[in-house]
């Protein structure tokens, strides 16, 4: 999966709460903002403004690795419905180029490129195909782990802002950005684990003609590995597309937020 909606962690030095309540306790007290400007609003007004706008980037990113997830799936069943059935050919063709009729599919060629030559082993598509599984996997993995960690911090911050009641009606609208980003966290490492254990399963699979056609006059376990590594991919590629949705549905609330932060320094600016 492409990079996740990312929000940036507040600064180190950005207070996660609000302990100069008047009573002493360690609640955040209400706060106007002052003539001299608000460090904490600066900070909220910029996350709101560029996150949003980042945003709309990555609602759409998801939905571009889950198309290209399920076409890797296609070609995976298209293989395995064919070795289901096939009888594996006695001798193989005598010029070492020579595509296998027996082990090859017209819809894995014509999606992925996977071709089957008699004096290869695993074909090249085979090996691009695990080797982009694994790119996608390490890629979500650290986006999650990562997004994961900001929204911890996101999440303490928000606490400052019950200080402030012109935000009072919109901390839930806050509070669910954070929480479906946190969600897309989860995601992307439930992504990453489908698709590094599809490259397992499929590492099962002796690709090489010869092994192959011996696996199908005897076990024919092949079929089985390739359905259950696509079944993977594809839950992969649909958590990856409803997290896209997650993404999109925060524009809105991005946008009330951000117009209210700014009507809040504007007044600041204006008393």
């Amino acid at each position: 999966m492409s990079d996740p909606a990312h929000e940036r962690p507040p600064a180190p030095d950005t207070p996660a709460t609000g302990p100069d309540s008047e009573d002493g306790g360690t609640g955040p007290a209400q706060r106007q903002p002052g003539a001299d400007g608000d460090g904490l609003l600066a900070v909220v007004k910029n996350l709101s403004r560029y996150h949003r706008e980042h945003e709309k980037y990555y609602s759409e990113a998801p939905l571009a690795d889950a198309i290209a997830l399920q076409r890797t799936a296609r070609t995976l069943i298209a293989l395995a419905e064919r070795w289901a059935s096939v009888e594996p050919a006695a001798e193989p063709a005598p010029s070492p180029f020579a595509g296998t009729p027996d082990l090859n599919d017209d819809r894995a060629i014509e999606t992925s490129g996977v071709l089957f030559m008699e004096g290869e082993g695993e074909p090249a598509e085979i090996s691009r195909i695990k080797s982009e599984l694994e790119t996608i996997a390490a890629s979500s993995e650290q986006s999650g782990s990562w997004l994961a960690a900001a929204m911890e911090a996101s999440w303490g911050m928000a606490e400052a802002l019950l200080a402030y009641p012109q935000l009072a009606d919109l901390l839930g609208e806050r509070h669910r950005i954070i929480g479906n980003n946190w969600q897309n966290a989860c995601t992307a490492q439930l992504v990453a684990r489908y698709l590094r254990r599809a490259v397992t399963v499929m590492e099962r699979v002796d690709f090489s003609p010869a092994a192959l056609r011996k696996n199908l006059a005897s076990a024919r376990s092949a079929p089985a590995y390739l359905y259950a590594a696509a079944e993977l991919i594809n839950h992969a590629a649909d958590i990856a597309a409803a997290s896209s949705v997650l993404t999109h549905e925060n524009e809105r609330r991005w946008r009330i937020f951000h117009q209210r932060t700014k009507e809040i320094t504007a007044n600041d600016n204006n008393p």
